[in-house]
C-alpha cells in the first residue's frame, strides 16, 4: 500500500492510548491498552507486516481531506470522488468509571452523495508484529486472539476471514452508514453484548460534548485561538489520566532523517517537559491537568528510583517506572526503511542536570500559580538541591542526549543555576529552611563561570559546551529562565549568531531552527536530521522578549511565527522536526512542540497587545 508523509496522519484518543489515521482511512498505528504496550496496527513502521485497519472506497482516483468535529478530537477523513462523498468519523470514547467502552475505537462510515463502494481491511499485528494471532468468527463479528489480549472486531457488514485477517466490501448510498466497532477485551472474555448503531451514536455524542466541555475551560483568547485550542487538544489526548502523565509522542522510531538510525521512542514521561507543561497549561486555564501533572512529579521527587548516577533521571515511563530498557526491533523494515526499530530509551539511564532546574522551575511556577507545596515536599526538593550544589560541575550528557560522551553543557549548567535560584526564591517566599548560603555560593559560581567559559569571545555567542565553538538553541532559553536579561548585548549578539543560515556558521533555515549542527558538535550517531520546531518556538519566544524594547525584533518574532504555523499538517499537528522539503520528520504529534506553540502564543500576544498593536488577548 505505501508509506504516507508522517504529516497526512490525524491522531484520536481517550487519554490511555492514542491510534494515527491517514488520509487514506488507515489506521497504521495503535497501542493497546496503553500508550506504551505493544501495537497491534504498526504499518507507519512497516507496512508490509505492521498491520492496519483501513475503510475507504474501493475506487481510484479522489481525493482526501481531513478535519476535526468541531473543538474536538474527533477525527472526519472525507473521500472525494466523482461517484459521491463519503465521511468517515473515528473516535475512541473517553472512559468514565464502570464503563465497558474503556478501549475501543469507533469507525462510522456515512455516504454523503452518490453511491459507492466501501472496502474494509482490519489486520492485527499483535506485539510489534512479533506474535502469530487467531482469527476467529465471532457473535459480533471477527475476534482476533492475541497474546494477553483479544480484539473484537464488531461489523453490521459480512466480513470473509483471510489468513490473519478480516476484509469486507459493500456499497452505500447516499445518506446511508455503518458503524464498525474494534475493542479491546482480556483473553477469553465475552463483551457486553454487540454493539448498536444507537448505542455507538449516543458514545459519539458523550465523546463531543466531552471534548467540547473541557476545551471551555481554556482562558486564551488571543490572536491564534484556534492553534491554541488545536496544541491543547493535542497535549490533553498526549496525557495519560490515570496518573496525569504526559508522553512526549504516541509513536516510537518515526526517523529524524529518512533511513537513518535517529530512531527513538517517545512514549514516556520527561522531566524536562515539566516547566513547560505546568507553565503553558496553567497560562491558558488547565489548572486541574497542571495539579494532576504536579503530582506525577512529586511521586518521582518523593520516591527517587534512579537509573542514573543522580538522584532523578531524565524520563520515567507512564506508571513512573524507572526501567526503559531499550532494545531493537530487528524483524521490522522501519518507516520508509528507517532503522533500526527501538523500543524503550536508552537515554534514561544517562546523567543529565538540566532536569534539576526544569523541576525545580515547575514547582516554583506550580506553587506560584497553582498550590503551595507542603513541608515534607520540601525536605525531598531540599536534599535533591543540595545534591546539585554539590554536584552542579559534573559533565553530563546535556539536553538532546547525546551518544558520544559527556561534555560541560552550557545548557545543563545554567539549569543548574535555575534549580538553586528557584530553590532560593521558594525557600524564601515560604520561609522554608534551608541551607541558603552554600546555595547562594554555587548559584553565583555557576553565573560566573558560564559567563567566563560558556561565552565565546571570537564568535560573540554563547556556545554548546565549554571549549567549543558550536552554537546550540537550547541557549535561547537563557533569558527565558532569567539568567540573561532579554536585551543583554550576550543575549542579542548569541541570537544574531542562532539566526545566521546553517552554512554561514548559524542554525537558521529561514524561520526555522536546528538544534545544532552535528557536523561541529558531534553527537555520536550517524546522519543528518531536520530542524528542532520546538527550538523555532524557542526563538520566537527570545524574540518576543527581547522585541519589549526593540519594536523591529518584536515585528520579527511575530512575522516568524506565522510562518512556523505553516508548518503544521493540515490538522495544525506537528511532528518533532521540519525535514528539508518541509516535510514532517520524528515522531508524531509531539508535545514539547504544542507546548512551544502555546506559550510563544501566550507571550507574544501579550507582547503585541502591551505595544498597542490591538487583538483580543
Amino acid at each position: 500500500m505505501g508509506y504516507q508523509p508522517i504529516e497526512n496522519y490525524g491522531i484520536i484518543g481517550n487519554m490511555r492510548s492514542a491510534a494515527l489515521i491517514g488520509l487514506d482511512g488507515s489506521i497504521d498505528w495503535l497501542c493497546l491498552p496503553r500508550f506504551d504496550s505493544p501495537s497491534v496496527f504498526g504499518a507507519i513502521l512497516d507496512d508490509a507486516k505492521g498491520g492496519r485497519f483501513r475503510i475507504a472506497p474501493r475506487l481510484d482516483g479522489g481525493r482526501y481531506k481531513q478535519f476535526y468535529w468541531p473543538d474536538t478530537n474527533v477525527l472526519v477523513t472525507r473521500f472525494l470522488h466523482p461517484n459521491g462523498i463519503l465521511e468517515l468519523i473515528d473516535f475512541m470514547p473517553v472512559p468514565v468509571p464502570g464503563d465497558s467502552c474503556e478501549h475501543q475505537v469507533i469507525r462510522r462510515v456515512h455516504v454523503v452523495t452518490g453511491e459507492l463502494p466501501i472496502q474494509v481491511e482490519c489486520r492485527p499485528a499483535f506485539d510489534y508484529a512479533r506474535f502469530t494471532h487467531a482469527t476467529l468468527e465471532d457473535d459480533c463479528g471477527i475476534r482476533f486472539v492475541g497474546p494477553g489480549m483479544d480484539l473484537v472486531l464488531s461489523s453490521p457488514e459480512p466480513l470473509r476471514i483471510d489468513g490473519q485477517g478480516a476484509f469486507g466490501d459493500f456499497t452505500l448510498k447516499a445518506g446511508e452508514e455503518r458503524t464498525f466497532v474494534l475493542q479491546y477485551q482480556p483473553p477469553g472474555k465475552k463483551g457486553d453484548g454487540c454493539p448498536t448503531p444507537v448505542g455507538s451514536a449516543a458514545l459519539f455524542q458523550r465523546t463531543v460534548d466531552y471534548w467540547q466541555r473541557w476545551l471551555k475551560r481554556c482562558t486564551y483568547t488571543g490572536r491564534w485561538r484556534d492553534q491554541v485550542y488545536r496544541s491543547a487538544l493535542a497535549l490533553k489526548l498526549l496525557t495519560y489520566e490515570p496518573t496525569g502523565a504526559i508522553v512526549a509522542a504516541v509513536t516510537t522510531s518515526l526517523p529524524e532523517g529518512i533511513g537513518g538510525v535517529r530512531n527513538w521512542d517517545y512514549r514516556y514521561t520527561w522531566i524536562r517537559d515539566a516547566a513547560f507543561t505546568i507553565y503553558a497549561l496553567l497560562r491558558i486555564g488547565f489548572t486541574e491537568e497542571a495539579v494532576q501533572f504536579k503530582g506525577w512529579l512529586r511521586d518521582r521527587w518523593r520516591n527517587p528510583d534512579s537509573h542514573c548516577d543522580g538522584p532523578l533521571q531524565l524520563m520515567y515511563g507512564i506508571d513512573g517506572r524507572a526501567d526503559l530498557d531499550e532494545f531493537e526491533l530487528s524483524h521490522l523494515d522501519g518507516y520508509r526503511g528507517s532503522k533500526p526499530v527501538r523500543i524503550g530509551n536508552g537515554a534514561h539511564g544517562q546523567l543529565q542536570l538540566d532536569v534539576y532546574g526544569e523541576l525545580m522551575d515547575a514547582v516554583y511556577l506550580y506553587n506560584k500559580y497553582a498550590s503551595p507545596i507542603n513541608y515534607d515536599e520540601w525536605l525531598r526538593l531540599r536534599g535533591m538541591i543540595d545534591w546539585v550544589a554539590g554536584n552542579w560541575q559534573r559533565q553530563d550528557e546535556g539536553i538532546w542526549e547525546v551518544r558520544g560522551g559527556r561534555r560541560n553543557f552550557v545548557y545543563s549548567r545554567v539549569l543548574c543555576w535555575v534549580a538553586l535560584d528557584r530553590g532560593l526564591r521558594l525557600a524564601d517566599k515560604r520561609s522554608f529552611p534551608a541551607d541558603r548560603a552554600k546555595w547562594i555560593a554555587a548559584r553565583d559560581a555557576i553565573l560566573e563561570e558560564v559567563m567566563d567559559k560558556g561565552w565565546h569571545k571570537d564568535r560573540k555567542a554563547f556556545v554548546q559546551s565549554y571549549g567549543s565553538d558550536a552554537l546550540d538553541a537550547s541557549l535561547l532559553l537563557l533569558p527565558l529562565v532569567f539568567f540573561t536579561a532579554p536585551n543583554d548585548p550576550r543575549m542579542l549578539s548569541t541570537l544574531d549568531a542562532i539566526r545566521t543560515p546553517l552554512p554561514q556558521g548559524g542554525l537558521a533555515a529561514d524561520g526555522l531552527i536546528y538544534r545544532y549542527d552535528p557536523a561541529l558538535a558531534p553527537d555520536g550517531l550517524h546522519g543528518t536530521e531536520g530542524t528542532f520546531n520546538m527550538c523555532s518556538f524557542w526563538l520566537i519566544e527570545a524574540l518576543t522578549r527581547a522585541g519589549k524594547t526593540d519594536a523591529k525584533l518584536l515585528a520579527e518574532a511575530r512575522l516568524r511565527f506565522e510562518q512556523m504555523l505553516g508548518y503544521a499538517n493540515h490538522l495544525g499537528l506537528y511532528a518533532e522536526q521540519t525535514g528539508a522539503s518541509g516535510e514532517a520528520l520524528g515522531n508524531f504529534p509531539q508535545a514539547f512542540t504544542h507546548l512551544g506553540l502555546i506559550s510563544a502564543a501566550f507571550n507574544l500576544d501579550r507582547a503585541l497587545n502591551s505595544r498597542g498593536y490591538g487583538g483580543t488577548g
